[in-house]
Formats: C-alpha cells, structure tokens, sequence
C-alpha cells in the first residue's frame, strides 16, 4: 500500500505492477445530487484519516451493461471520480495524461478494462481517469427556475472540475501540473474539443488528443425539444420542478423510451439511424461556439493537437445493432436527405466501392460524416490558425476465422492504452492479439508518451496534417484506400452536424 496526500485527505493506493501505483476512485467534486442536482460541480468535501482508494467509484447514471465494468445501481451518488496510475515516485515530475472516456454522453465510466493506465505509466506518463455526468444529468436542457441557474454541459463542467483537481493535486503523485494533456475518443474527444474552446478550461491542459471525434453539436432549440420528449416519456412537465422531481433512474428510462421511438419510426429523420439524445449544447456560455469554429478562430493556438479515426468507424455501430440498418438504394436515398448531404457525394462513394453492398456503402458515409471527416477538418482548421496539429489513421485490420477484421470504432483505443491482451477487447480487435498486434500497441503507447512529453508523436506537423497523417496497422493489414479517395466529396458539406 502507498499514501498520497491531496487538498482533500489523504489516499491509500496499490502496486498495479511493480513499476506502477493505481489509486481509485479518488472524489474531485462533489455528489451532483441532491440540492446539487443539475449545478455546476462544488469541491468534494474533506476527509480525515487515509481513505482507501483500492476500487473505482461508482459509474455516472445509465443503463449500459458493458463487460467487465461495473453497472450503475441507483443510490450510487459519489460519482464524480479520479483514478491514477503512476511509476513509483522519485521526485521526480512526470508528464500527465488525462483520458475522458467516451460512450455517445450517455453511458460508459473510467472502469472499463481497456482504459487501465498501467503501460502507459510504464511510459513515463501519470495517467489520470475520471468520471463525469452523463445523459440528462450531464448534457439534459433544465430550464430556469427563478433565480436559480441550472447550466447546460453539466459534464463538460465536471471535467473542467476534474483538470482543477489535477492542477491542484497532481504533484503529490508524482506529476508535472505545468505538462497537462487531455485525451479522448468518440464523444470523450469530442469533449476534448469542446475543452478546447472553453474560457474555463483555458490553462488547465497543454496537449490534446482526439480519438474518433463525435461531431453533433446541439442548439439550444435542440436540446430544449429533447427535453420535452424526455420530460414526456418520464410523464413529468418539462421544468425544472418537473425534472427534479423526477430521479435519475426515471430520466435513464425515460430517455431510453425516447431513443427506442426513434430507433422504430424512419421517419424520424436524422435520429432515426443513430438516435443519441445528448450532445454539447451550444449556449454560448459554459460552449461559447462550436469547437470547428472556435478552433479556426485560434481560441487553441498554443495546444497541440493530435487527432486519429479508425478507417471504418460505423462497422462497429452496425455489428452491436445501435444503427438502423440501410441495405436498399431507396433507403440511402433517404439516409443522405434526412443528413442534408451534398449531392453526389454517395454517388462517389458507390465509385470509390464498386463491389460493395448498400450497407457497407452507408457506413462509410456515416463513419466519416460522424467521425473521420470531422476530425480530418479538426486537425486542419487548428493548424491553419497556427496551431500545431498532427493527424493519424487507425487501419489495423486482419482475417480471422469470420473473415476480415474491420479497422472499426474504439479498436484503436486498447492499441494506444497497451491493453490489447484484456479479454474484453477480444471483440474489437478480432480475438487473442499477434505478435504484429503487439508490437503495433507498443508504437501506439510510445507515440502517445512521446506526444504528452514532448509534442511530438513521431511525425510531422504541418499547415496540412492530412497530407502528413500516419497509418497505424500491422505489416500484413490488406490496404484500404477509401479515406484519400472521397475526402473531396465532402468539400461542400456543413460541419459541425447539428442534430436532428
């Protein structure tokens, strides 16, 4: 056992290996119930004698059940959690990296097995994890009562909380406050982005780097109609007494009503095929603008950025069924309509995949609508504004006994976490890991470390990352060359994507 003492009290940690020490569950903030229902983070009260920070805290409010990670039970209040993993400390000050788990704002937690920091701290890095609001607790419109303000991006504010505590607290583990980076993927990067341009976030991280970038964004008109559905579906009146009356189980069931109305009904438009509720609310406050936006105006200039996406991001969406299916002309028709996609711009995609079926066709549309697009135009806009950007591509794929193994959405993230022989990653990866599998793991890691370092991850910037993106696979992955051959199709497409 190893003590660290924080602002708060004092911490008793683990050996995760004997190079690294794992503590836990470590409040920054905190219970956001209560009184604190649906308000900005207050500092987690102290504690006396040593607290023990062997296990995880509890996960935010939702109805995911992701293997083998804990599920949320209702009761389960101290949410608002840090976990960190460091190399035996020498005095020394380490580079810190701060991840931001993703999961659509609407489920997942830091305790997923491939989000372990233990081979990352063998890098060199302090490895921070955390917990944060999500669904209507996190990203839900609550309307004004009186005087009392109840702000929209609730879970942004709790990770602007969390990099606070870390500023604070961080040297007692052995970290360097001044050698912040923040790092997530699919709606953690997306985070990541919106991290980017906010006033409170600014000076609280150094780095960045974004995995599979999400990019809806909502207005507030948005998030206000949502509201009324979710406040409907809960049979409660769309206020803030309504809605604080109602607990938080009922607002995660009756948000799961709202999402399976959409997922039965193609005429739903846009949410139809991905119905996700919550996304960042523009409200020109806590979100001043949109992270595009903001970044082409250099609000980052002095972050470097590090931006990846998978080459076949929305495969993984359709394999777990959370994706309507779209197998006829008619329906991709109708999928580009209710997108307001630019003519023609399927029809190059059919081109540039003259033997594929429609559905595969679909979900290279989506994957880089929603994913690698944006992200390609994330790295670029912040470079043209001065800043330092570096783009990557995720291309892993292999043949197993069920034929190719797709570079799809949240493979790459047990790579570049060096957890690649957990047996829950065995899904997204294709089974038990090669020795190639290894190695290109080890890369990944290494290019991380050196990139929270130093900057750098081990290939050129430059005014076009996308002229300079690095490719991640194995030396026996069967090319791909979609991602350069219809990046000029989406010349005349609106980003962000507003929903629905």
């Amino acid at each position: 056992m190893v003590i660290f003492t924080t602002s708060n009290g004092a911490v008793r940690g683990f050996r995760a290996s004997p190079e690294v020490v794992a503590v836990l569950g470590i409040p920054y903030a905190a219970p956001p119930f209560g009184a604190h229902r649906f308000r900005e983070p207050l500092p987690a009260p102290a504690w006396s004698g040593v607290r023990d920070c062997t296990e995880f805290g509890p996960v935010a409010p939702q109805s995911a059940e992701l293997p083998g990670s804990p599920v949320w039970s209702p009761g389960d209040e101290d949410i608002l959690t840090v976990n960190i993993w460091t190399p035996v400390p020498d005095g020394g000050r380490l580079p810190v990296l701060v991840w931001i788990h993703g999961g659509a704002y609407t489920f997942g937690s830091s305790a997923q097995p491939d989000f372990d920091g233990t081979a990352l701290a063998r890098a060199g890095l302090v490895v921070v994890t955390l917990n944060y609001r999500l669904g209507f607790e996190g990203f839900g419109h609550v309307p004004a009562s009186g005087a009392t303000a109840h702000p929209d991006n609730r879970g942004l504010l709790d990770q602007v909380a969390a990099l606070r505590w870390v500023r604070d607290n961080i040297a007692a583990f052995g970290g360097d406050p001044g050698n912040v980076t923040v790092a997530g993927q699919s709606s953690g990067a997306a985070s990541v982005a919106c991290l980017m341009v906010m006033d409170r976030a600014r000076g609280l991280f150094h780095r960045a780097i974004a995995h599979s970038v999400a990019s809806p964004f909502y207005t507030r008109d948005i998030a206000t109609a949502t509201t009324r559905e979710v406040a409907a579906a809960a049979g409660r009146p769309a206020t803030a007494e309504g809605l604080t009356a109602a607990s938080p189980q009922d607002l995660v069931i009756a948000s799961d009503r709202v999402v399976d109305d959409y997922r039965r009904d193609p005429a739903s438009g846009s949410r139809h095929y991905d119905p996700s509720l919550y996304a960042p609310v523009l409200d020109g406050d806590v979100l001043p603008t949109d992270p595009l936006t903001g970044l082409a105006a250099g609000a980052a200039r002095g972050v470097d950025l590090l931006v990846c996406h998978t080459t076949e991001e929305y495969w993984l969406l359709d394999a777990v069924g959370s994706s309507a299916k779209v197998t006829t002309e008619e329906q991709l028709a109708r999928f580009a309509e209710d997108f307001g996609l630019p003519d023609g711009l399927v029809a190059g995609y059919r081109a540039a995949m003259p033997q594929a079926p429609v559905l595969d066709v679909y979900l290279a549309v989506f994957g880089d609508l929603l994913f690698g697009e944006f992200g390609n135009r994330l790295a670029e806009v912040h470079a043209r504004a001065g800043g330092r950007a570096f783009l990557s591509r995720f291309d892993r794929r292999r043949t197993g006994p069920h034929g190719v193994v797709r570079a799809w959405h949240c493979a790459d993230v047990p790579f570049a976490f060096g957890n690649v022989d957990s047996d829950c990653v065995a899904f997204l990866i294709g089974g038990a890991p090669t020795s190639a599998d290894h190695a290109l793991a080890r890369r990944m890691v290494r290019a991380w470390a050196d990139f929270a370092t130093t900057g750098n991850p081990g290939w050129p910037s430059g005014d076009d990352p996308a002229a300079r993106a690095h490719t991640w696979s194995t030396d026996d992955d069967p090319a791909v060359d979609r991602p350069t051959a219809t990046r000029a199709l989406w010349a005349e497409a609106e980003f962000p994507v507003l929903r629905p």
